[in-house]
């Protein structure tokens, strides 16, 4: 399959690109995917659940982990007009394909990183992501304990998993790892249950 490796930084072989319909923060809109990325046909599915059970993101500065070619970026930036919308992604193409799709819907207030690239002072109201779990445990891991901290006080994450990836043990780990580190300040829950999928929601005090 095409995506099994959309998590490589530099995908291999040739880009041709792809125009398909989606709905985005409830409009009908043409954007460009592509082979070597995550989910090229359009919305998965537990992207899809995330957008209709997450609750109205908030803040002036935003996040989306593992932005593929823009779903959750996108949808952030209609949303919050006057928001910072940062997308973090490892993949190059879907990357660029992210500022290629907010660039063509005429979205000037999002902006696209590598991890490490991210301005380190930086830290976010609302986060969305919908992670890669398919790189393994400790990668995902790795992920969550770098950006769940990031969260500004008072700010809300939600993470879409599913069940039988593990959604309710990764929702153990996440609640200790985070009280282990930040003692009192994060609280861990499951907001909502959809299909086989799950929507956990990081909470900071």
């Amino acid at each position: 399959m095409a995506n099994e490796h959309y998590f490589s930084e530099t995908p291999a072989g040739e880009f041709t690109p792809r125009q398909v319909k989606v709905r985005i923060a409830g409009e009908d809109v043409t954007v460009t995917t592509g082979p070597g990325i995550f989910s090229p046909a359009g919305i998965d599915k537990g992207t899809a659940i995330l957008l209709a059970e997450a609750p109205a993101p908030e803040g002036a500065t935003v996040l989306d982990i593992g932005t593929g070619w823009g779903p959750l970026t996108l949808t952030l930036a209609k949303e919050l007009p006057q928001a910072r919308v940062i997308g973090v992604e490892v993949n190059e193409r879907s990357a660029q394909l992210t500022r290629d799709n907010a660039t063509a819907l005429g979205l000037g207030n999002v902006e696209v990183y590598s991890p490490e690239s991210v301005p380190a002072d930086l830290s976010f109201d609302t986060i969305w992501s919908n992670p890669p779990i398919r790189v393994g445990k400790d990668v995902l891991h790795g992920i969550l304990r770098t950006w769940m901290p990031r969260l500004a006080p008072g700010g809300r994450a939600y993470l879409v998993v599913q069940k039988n990836l593990g959604s309710d043990s990764l929702q153990k780990w996440l609640a200790h790892e985070l009280e282990s580190a930040h003692p009192g300040e994060f609280e861990v829950s499951r907001y909502a249950t959809s299909k086989s999928f799950r929507i956990l929601e990081v909470a900071r005090a």
